[in-house]
């Protein structure tokens, strides 16, 4: 998506996690970090971390996941 809708659907999905459950799948992690409450990292069909998005990205417990979230791999 361009980056308006990219916007409106964020801005969406943050209006209706209030009211229910949502799963965003995506390989997109600077979007995971904007609009998720908790995270969880997949690689290859194994779940390696799932965490509050903030630990998650700020200091992760996998070496996989901090290696994929800063860059150094995916």
């Amino acid at each position: 998506l361009d980056p308006i809708s990219t916007a409106k659907i964020e801005e969406a999905l943050d209006e209706l996690k209030s009211e229910m459950a949502v799963v965003l799948v995506t390989n997109n992690v600077k979007q995971a970090s904007r609009v998720s409450d908790r995270t969880a990292f997949l690689l290859m069909g194994e779940l390696v971390e799932f965490a509050p998005t903030q630990q998650l990205f700020t200091n992760p417990k996998e070496k996989r996941t901090e290696d994929y979230v800063t860059g150094r791999f995916g």
